[in-house]
């Protein structure tokens, strides 16, 4: 099976479709997994949701989500993020939001742990530290956890003797999947914050048992041009150009 695991779409339409060509690049999928905040900052929430539908999916929520259907207040949200948040709860559709506010915070599918944040804070915790991860692994029941939020990729393995490092992943970077458990986040598809503006996403190919992280370009200025209409906040416009 070849399984395309994204995270933080963010109704980034252009970003979302150059992953998903990536992806099928060479082959076509059987399913996506989605790790949270497919609506939030970007101009096309409703369009993404559908496009996500169309595949054979496995989602569960992030704090954007929750927060453009009401499930959550904006109050420790940054300005922009809540300038945009409240933006996108006005524009889902009934079926987009119905869609969103039924997302499970954690899943399991098979050896894999789902969750945005991470798992003692599933909708919100950024985990970027091994003492972080270190918590993570307690909770974690399943061999591989994957998480998203951050925006950055990364993937960490766990060891009894020390905290665990959490380490960047490179574009094309190739992870082999033992008996060792893990801890893999696949960057940011609509928001990159690692200083490269390029989409991110990972391929899990349960045949050859690994995990793939690739990154892909994608029409920058055409989102752009639809935040600038929809009247969405500067920062979270410019930010885009720079992938922080």
């Amino acid at each position: 099976m070849r399984i395309a695991i994204v995270s933080d779409i963010h109704a980034n339409l252009a970003a979302f479709r150059s992953v998903l060509a990536g992806a099928e690049a060479g082959g076509s999928l059987d399913a996506l997994w989605c790790l949270g905040d497919t609506v939030g900052y970007g101009p096309q929430p409703n369009e993404c949701v559908e496009m996500l539908r169309s595949y054979k999916n496995v989602t569960v929520a992030g704090n954007h989500d929750l927060a453009s259907c009401g499930k959550m207040p904006t109050d420790d949200f940054n300005g922009a993020a809540a300038t945009a948040a409240e933006w996108t709860a006005k524009e889902l559709s009934d079926s987009s939001r119905d869609y969103l506010t039924e997302l499970p915070l954690v899943i399991e599918e098979g050896a894999f742990t789902l969750v945005h944040g991470s798992l003692r804070w599933p909708e919100w915790e950024y985990l970027l530290s091994s003492e972080q991860a270190q918590a993570q692994f307690e909770l974690q029941k399943t061999r591989f956890s994957l998480v998203g939020h951050t925006h950055l990729p990364a993937m960490c393995r766990e060891d009894i003797a020390s905290p665990p490092p959490l380490r960047p992943a490179e574009d094309g970077a190739r992870v082999e999947l033992t008996e060792e458990r893990m801890i893999i986040n696949p960057g940011g598809v609509g928001q990159p914050r690692d200083g490269d503006p390029r989409a991110a996403y990972a391929l899990y190919d349960s045949d050859s048992a690994t995990i793939t992280f690739s990154r892909v370009e994608y029409d920058i200025p055409e989102t752009q041009a639809a935040m600038q209409q929809a009247g969405l906040p500067a920062w979270l416009i410019e930010r885009l150009a720079y992938g922080k």
